[in-house]
C-alpha cells in the first residue's frame, strides 16, 4: 500500500480516509481527507507547520469533523506553550467516542507516521480552506433553490436575490485567506506614492477634492476607504452641499492612461473621480435640475415652476453641453438596500470606474433582512454603517453618506449641531472616519425675528431688533461646515458662501482676503 509520501507501508499502517464518496448515489459535499491527513501528520512531526496554516484555517474549515477536532486540540495545547505530539494528545482523545471509532489514540501516531515532511503543509491547508468554501458555496446554492421554490409571499424574489449577495459577499469577506503582515517598506512605499500624486496636483490633496479650498486643507480630499458622514437637520443644504461635492469631482475627473493612452479603469484616477450617487429622496430629475442651475446661475425654483426666459434657454444649452461628458452617475432607486447598493456599485467600478461614491441619505436605506428581524433602529442602523464602511474598503472609494440630525438640535439655544445629535448616534459615530455638520444660522435667525414685548420699551425693542438684524447680515449667505472627527487629522470649522436661489455652496471669501480699495 502506498502510502502519502509515496512510500511502501505494511498493511497495518495503512491510513484510509474516514468518509469514501460513494459516486453513484448522491453526490458528496466536496473534501480531501488525504489533505487533511497528511496536514495533520505533518504538524505532529514539527509542531511549526502549525504556523504555516493557522492564520488562515480554522477547525470548522475540515471536511471531517475528527480531524477539526484534533486540529483545535493541536492549537490549544500549542497556545499555552506545550509541544503536541500523538503523546501529549493520547490522554485527549483515549476516552473520545468519535475517535475510537477509527483507532483511538493509535490514530494519532499513524496520521504522524505517514507525514515525512512539512514543505507541502501550506499547500494542504489551502486545499483545505478551499474546500471549505466550495461547501459553503453549495450551502448557499441549496438556500437559494429552496427559498425559491417557497411561494412566500412576505419573501419576494428581489430580497432572495439581496440575501443570496449578502452571504455570498459575506463568505467572500471572511473566507480571505490573503491578508495579514507586510513589511513597513511596502506600507512606507504607497504612502510616499500617494504623497507624490498629492503634489502632483494643485489643490495638493491625497484624495478625490471636494472643491472647496478650505475644508480640502482640513480634510486632504476625500480618502479612498473612508466612510465620510454629511449630517445636518432639514433645510440646512445636506443634498445641496453633496451634490455639489459629486459634481465637482466629476468635472475634475482626468483618468489614469495606460502604456498604450488609453483610460485605464483599474488605476486611480489622475484628478477628480467617476461618481457614483444614489438618491433616495430626490429623483434624478430633481437633481439634474439642481446641477444645471448651479452651471447655469438660474435659479432652481424658476425652473420647476417654468418661469424662465428665452435666454435662459441658451445658458441651459451651453450647460448641457459642458455637463455631457461629465461621468456623474444617478441611481434614484428608493428603499435601496444595502447589499443592492453594493451589487451597483461594483457593476459601475467595472464598467466605467469609480472613484467616489454618495449617498443621500442613510436613514433612508433598507438593512439586511437579519438586522430588520431584530426590529431595533438602533441595530438596523448599525447594520447599514458597517455595510457602507465594508463597501468602501472592499471598492477602495471614499464613500460620503448624508444623515439626518435629531430633534434634539431645536430644544437648545445653541443649535449649533454635536455628535451626540446624529441620530442612533452610536453606531455612525463609531463606524465613520469623518463626521461633518452643516450649521447655516442664517436658517434660525431668520425664523427668530423678534416682536415687541408687552412690558419693554420702544428704545430696547429697537436695540434688540438692530443686534438681531446685524446678525442676520453678518450670517446671510454663509455656511458654516464643522469637522466633528477626522481619523487622519484635525478637527475645525470651515465657513462657505451659499446661494439659496441656485442651491450652490461655493469658497467664503472674507474681508480679509479682499483687494484693498484703491482710493
Amino acid at each position: 500500500m502506498v502510502s502519502f509520501a509515496g512510500m511502501e507501508s505494511t498493511p497495518t499502517s495503512r491510513v484510509t480516509p474516514l468518509r469514501e464518496p460513494d459516486l453513484d448515489r448522491v453526490p458528496q459535499p466536496p473534501s480531501n481527507t488525504e489533505a487533511e491527513q497528511a496536514l495533520l501528520g505533518a504538524i505532529l512531526i514539527n509542531n511549526t507547520a502549525y504556523g504555516r496554516v493557522a492564520e488562515f484555517l480554522s477547525a470548522e474549515h475540515f471536511g471531517n469533523a475528527v480531524h477539526g477536532r484534533i486540529y483545535a486540540a493541536i492549537g490549544k495545547l500549542l497556545d499555552r506553550g506545550q509541544i503536541a505530539n500523538p503523546i501529549t494528545l493520547k490522554n485527549l482523545f483515549d476516552q473520545d467516542g468519535a475517535l475510537a471509532e477509527i483507532g483511538g489514540s493509535h490514530y494519532l501516531a499513524k496520521l504522524a507516521e505517514s507525514a515525512v515532511t512539512i514543505i507541502n503543509a501550506e499547500h494542504y491547508g489551502r486545499t483545505i480552506h478551499d474546500l471549505h468554501l466550495r461547501r459553503e458555496l453549495i450551502t448557499v446554492g441549496q438556500d437559494v433553490v429552496t427559498d425559491a421554490f417557497r411561494h412566500d409571499l412576505d419573501d419576494p424574489a428581489i430580497e432572495q436575490i439581496e440575501r443570496a449577495e449578502s452571504k455570498l459577499f459575506e463568505l467572500a469577506t471572511v473566507g480571505q485567506a490573503e491578508g495579514g503582515f507586510q513589511p513597513f517598506t511596502t506600507a512606507l512605499t504607497t504612502a510616499i506614492t500617494l504623497a507624490q500624486a498629492a503634489f502632483k496636483r494643485d489643490g495638493k490633496t491625497v484624495g478625490v477634492a471636494t472643491g472647496f479650498v478650505d475644508l480640502d486643507k482640513k480634510l486632504g480630499g476625500l480618502h479612498p476607504a473612508d466612510l465620510v458622514i454629511l449630517a445636518g437637520r432639514p433645510s440646512m443644504g445636506k443634498t445641496a452641499l453633496a451634490t455639489n461635492i459629486a459634481f465637482s469631482a466629476a468635472k475634475a475627473y482626468s483618468g489614469a492612461r495606460g502604456a498604450d493612452g488609453r483610460i485605464d479603469l483599474s488605476r486611480a484616477a489622475e484628478d477628480g473621480a467617476v461618481v457614483g450617487f444614489f438618491s433616495l429622496e430626490m429623483s434624478a430629475e430633481q437633481l439634474a435640475t439642481r446641477i444645471l442651475a448651479e452651471e447655469s446661475g438660474t435659479s432652481s425654483d424658476r425652473i420647476r415652476r417654468g418661469e424662465v426666459r428665452r435666454e435662459d434657454f441658451d445658458k441651459f444649452v451651453a450647460a448641457s453641453q459642458r455637463l455631457a461628458a461629465v461621468p456623474l452617475y444617478i441611481d434614484d432607486t428608493p428603499a435601496l438596500s444595502v447589499a443592492a447598493l453594493r451589487t451597483r456599485a461594483r457593476r459601475l467600478k467595472r464598467q466605467h470606474g469609480l472613484g467616489l461614491i454618495v449617498i443621500d441619505y442613510l436613514q433612508l436605506l433598507r438593512p439586511s433582512a437579519q438586522a430588520r428581524a431584530l426590529e431595533n433602529r438602533v441595530q438596523e442602523v448599525s447594520d447599514i454603517t458597517r455595510g457602507l464602511k465594508a463597501i468602501a474598503k472592499e471598492l477602495d472609494v471614499p464613500v460620503v453618506a448624508c444623515a439626518q440630525l435629531s430633534r434634539a438640535v431645536e430644544q437648545r439655544e445653541d443649535k449649533r449641531p454635536m455628535l451626540s445629535d446624529l441620530r442612533e448616534s452610536g453606531s455612525i459615530e463609531q463606524d465613520a472616519d469623518v463626521v461633518m455638520f452643516i450649521y447655516r444660522e442664517e436658517y434660525y435667525l431668520s425664523r427668530g425675528e423678534p416682536s415687541r414685548r408687552p412690558e419693554e420699551s420702544e428704545d430696547k425693542f429697537n436695540d434688540r431688533y438692530d443686534r438681531w438684524k446685524e446678525r442676520c447680515e453678518t450670517a446671510y449667505g454663509t455656511a458654516d461646515i464643522i469637522i466633528a472627527k477626522q481619523r487622519h487629522g484635525p478637527i475645525g470649522t470651515v465657513k462657505l458662501h451659499f446661494e439659496a436661489e441656485t442651491t450652490k455652496f461655493d469658497n467664503f471669501i472674507g474681508a480679509e482676503h479682499l483687494p484693498a480699495a484703491d482710493f
